[in-house]
């Protein structure tokens, strides 16, 4: 095949990291030329706002989109933890990479470990979902909002703005700064993000010839996985505005999925989980959405979307 492709990919770092290896991955495979096209997104250019207050429908993704719609790129490459679970009809999440570590990580001045910060540390973080289940376990912790890309945030930590932060596993080790990682924090301690860890590949669904080498890349354990936790959060309505964690695993055929919502101030979690075929993965989520919404969740979204209206 002699056409060259066009990745669309935020600037920062880590979107680069993650573009040059989807391209570097279809030009061993098939030979293809590519290049990369940097798009700024709305969440790349509003740094000084946390993202729950400026809305969350494709902050990261949708100048992507467009890109991919008026035909400027042939493939957008995401974290999929940033992917509304409603795309523009002509796209699609075509391809999802084999999945990183899906924690969060804690970096502290101290090396300290979450249970062993002092009282009232300040711990950086925007993440609603992340301060919520944080507050479960240490309510005393004063919590900083820190926008920025991963090295922006890490040097706000060092001009000590606050004493600790909390970051994803899988761009820490992707971006090679794993060795600043106090701890990896258990799912029991912080449940990770819809999709988080995960590189997803968005293609034109009618453009056959990307698509057929986009979706040999995909690596199914781990599409089937994020469906199940996408179902959930399509479920529930939610996105960075509300705290919902999920986190989906395949042992064989059966696919475990696990999956909160918790309040903004962390006094209130409702958590379960769901097990089942992993043919019916999608499902699953819903189901699962379904038992939190029938235990009580539904009266957090409710809360959380009419302090959001107000």
């Amino acid at each position: 095949m002699t056409r060259k492709l066009t990745i669309g990919t935020r600037g920062s770092k880590l979107a680069l990291w993650q573009s040059n290896h989807v391209a570097s991955l279809l030009t061993e495979r098939f030979g293809v030329e590519v290049e990369l096209l940097h798009i700024k997104t709305l969440g790349d250019k509003i740094l000084d706002v946390p993202l729950a207050k400026i809305g969350d429908k494709g902050l990261f993704v949708k100048e992507l989109e467009v890109a991919l719609l008026e035909g400027k790129v042939d493939l957008a490459v995401h974290s999929m933890k940033d992917v509304p679970t409603e795309l523009p009809g002509a796209l699609g999440i075509t391809a999802i990479l084999e999945r990183a570590d899906a924690r969060d990580s804690l970096i502290s001045k101290d090396n300290k470990r979450l249970a062993d910060l002092p009282l009232g540390t300040r711990v950086g973080t925007s993440s609603l979902r992340r301060k919520a289940q944080l507050l479960v376990h240490r309510p005393d912790l004063e919590l900083v909002d820190v926008r920025g890309n991963l090295e922006t945030r890490l040097r706000k930590m060092e001009e000590g703005q606050f004493e600790a932060i909390i970051l994803a596993s899988a761009g820490l080790d992707r971006m090679g700064y794993d060795n600043l990682i106090t701890e990896r924090l258990s799912s029991e301690i912080s449940l990770s993000a819809v999709g988080q860890g995960a590189i997803g590949i968005e293609t034109r669904l009618d453009d056959d010839t990307v698509n057929a080498m986009v979706t040999a890349l995909s690596h199914q354990p781990t599409y089937t996985a994020v469906l199940a936790e996408r179902g959930l959060l399509r479920r529930l309505e939610g996105g960075c505005q509300i705290p919902i964690g999920a986190f989906a695993q395949l042992s064989g055929s059966r696919l475990s999925l696990d999956g909160l919502v918790a309040a903004l101030d962390g006094k209130r979690l409702f958590r379960d989980s769901i097990e089942g075929d992993a043919a019916d993965a999608e499902e699953l989520g819903v189901r699962l959405a379904e038992k939190l919404i029938a235990a009580g969740a539904d009266k957090i979204l409710a809360e959380i979307r009419a302090e959001n209206d107000s």
